[in-house]
């Protein structure tokens, strides 16, 4: 019998409901929440308030896409963790009272996790790695290296020490007066600039660890220091800062993508997270030199939406690991 799951995601300032049937996905439903654009950020108490407006409707809309009625599904799956405290609390709570009323499984689910198994979902026959495999997920909260042996035993070996990967290219993005997020203005300009006319310096990070920190404090000085010689510097640079900034940020994750390989002796690469939708990181390692096995997430996978959930909710589901309703929401939850 095929299995039918309802998945939620609310670790952020997304609001998502998806239907996953075995492992192939009926609907993926995402609420965005255009609020924290004036405020260059995400707003914790915005975005909790955002989710329990969007949660009912977005549900909804994904059974209806789907054409399933809630007596149909056989499970639900949860973000648990990590994430906004507040965001999480809407998610969890609904998940937890639909599954009493539905009288079906909790499936609790670590956002982490979920953008690396994401990639499991059925694509027209895609191929998918085998275990063991080295996930990257770099996003606006997260940059990790991650040792999967297989679905449920993952090993975190590398993370970013400051900055991740995400507010790497916000941040710099702010500086030179994008909105948030700036990460995918900062892809299209590149393409028109030329990614050698700065030159930012590297990190120096021991083992698989990530720093962006100096990144961000050298972006800025360079671009104060051109404003000091010329007030229309950003104006005229604009392409090249953003091409030199993302082919820097390119180099330090293929260095530790290149580490990580040599220290584990394993050669399949899945990347996860908002910031695997970047084309110029795609393009780099779709076309790398090494001999690596690389896989990216379908696109509408990337950023955070209920679909991966899902995907592990069915994964779960099978091993039937269930999830008792008293277990808390976890701001901080280690992959």
């Amino acid at each position: 019998m095929p299995v039918t799951i309802l998945g939620i995601e609310s670790s952020c300032d997304e609001t998502s409901a998806a239907i996953i049937r075995d492992n192939q996905i009926l609907s993926n439903i995402i609420a965005n929440q255009e609020v924290h654009k004036k405020y260059g950020g995400v707003v914790p108490e915005l975005a909790s308030r955002a989710h329990q407006k969007n949660i009912i409707p977005v549900v909804d809309l994904a059974l209806s896409k789907a054409n399933i009625e809630k007596n149909q599904l056989d499970a639900i799956a949860y973000t648990r963790g990590p994430g906004l405290l507040g965001s999480l609390l809407v998610g969890s709570s609904f998940a937890k009272s639909l599954s009493m009323s539905l009288e079906i499984p909790l499936i609790e689910v670590n956002h982490m996790q979920a953008h690396l198994l994401c990639h499991f979902i059925e694509n027209n026959g895609e191929k998918k790695t085998k275990f063991p495999f080295i996930g990257v997920n770099i996003s606006g909260g997260h940059t990790q290296i991650v040792l999967c042996h297989n679905y449920f035993e993952m090993e975190l070996i590398g993370e970013t020490l400051d900055d991740s990967i995400g507010e790497a290219f916000d941040k710099c993005g702010k500086i030179i007066g994008f909105e948030y997020p700036a990460g995918p203005q900062i892809d299209k300009k590149s393409k028109e600039g030329d990614s050698k006319r700065f030159a930012f310096s590297l990190p120096k990070v021991d083992g698989l660890n990530f720093s962006f920190s100096g990144l961000k404090t050298n972006f800025r000085r360079t671009v104060e220091d051109g404003l000091n010689k010329n007030k229309n510097f950003i104006k005229i640079e604009s392409n090249n800062l953003c091409a030199s900034l993302q082919s820097t940020i390119i180099k330090i994750l293929s260095q530790k993508v290149s580490n990580a390989v040599n220290i584990t002796g394993v050669n399949n690469i899945v990347f996860g997270g908002g910031v695997s939708a970047n084309s110029g990181i795609r393009d780099y390692f779709n076309n790398s030199k090494e001999k690596l096995n690389v896989f990216f997430s379908q696109n509408q996978y990337t950023t955070d939406n209920a679909a991966m959930i899902a995907m592990v909710g069915y994964l779960k589901f099978k091993e039937k690991k269930f999830s008792a309703l008293d277990l808390n929401s976890r701001a901080r939850y280690k992959i």
